[in-house]
């Protein structure tokens, strides 16, 4: 991997990261059990997802043995997953080679792309869900709609993703993201 492409989804993955954080800070209680744009989850049951997500990925960038360990559900918990993946994908020897991610074995560069759409596409999910701005740049928003391209027809199989939503072709990248994963960017609880 090149210094570039490591220090774009570095820099990607930070940017998603304090997304994600700022989003949860205002979580309130009595929003747990709304609805998110993943019609499978409630605010609740996203929080859960992320952190079990988040903590795979960052055991993946350490290259640790995967654990059978519940994490806590709840906002904070979901802060301090975030800012640990975060922390492990700064080592620039987290990109390099392959790693272990749940059970599959899979290029490193794949794992770290994994991890930027999850933060950016369930953080958006998020902050819609909650009321709260979730907002990227364009650099990241593109790295973010190359990571969701490449896995869009795997997880729209398992069900991860829905049918494609339509966009403008000359949308934002991150709005482009989020359609091909089949939100709505219009997505109002």
């Amino acid at each position: 991997m090149s210094t570039t492409q490591y220090d774009a989804l570095r820099s990607g993955i930070r940017e998603c990261a304090d997304a994600v954080t700022a989003t949860v800070a205002g979580v309130r209680d009595e929003q747990l059990q709304e609805p998110t744009p993943c019609a499978k989850f409630t605010v609740a049951d996203l929080v859960d997802h992320l952190i079990e997500t988040l903590l795979t990925a960052e055991r993946a960038a350490r290259r640790e043995a995967p654990s059978d360990e519940a994490p806590a559900g709840s906002p904070s918990a979901l802060v301090d997953a975030v800012g640990r993946t975060a922390a492990a994908w700064s080592d620039a020897a987290a990109y390099e080679g392959t790693t272990k991610f749940g059970e599959w074995e899979m290029p490193a560069v794949v794992v770290a792309s994994i991890t930027l759409q999850e933060l950016a596409v369930h953080g958006w999910d998020l902050a819609r869900a909650t009321g709260r701005p979730f907002s990227l740049g364009e650099d990241t928003g593109r790295l973010v709609l190359d990571a969701v391209e490449q896995i869009a027809d795997q997880v729209r199989g398992n069900g991860g993703y829905g049918p494609p939503v339509a966009v403008p072709a000359d949308a934002p990248a991150f709005r482009r993201a989020l359609a091909t994963s089949g939100r709505d960017p219009e997505w109002n609880s």
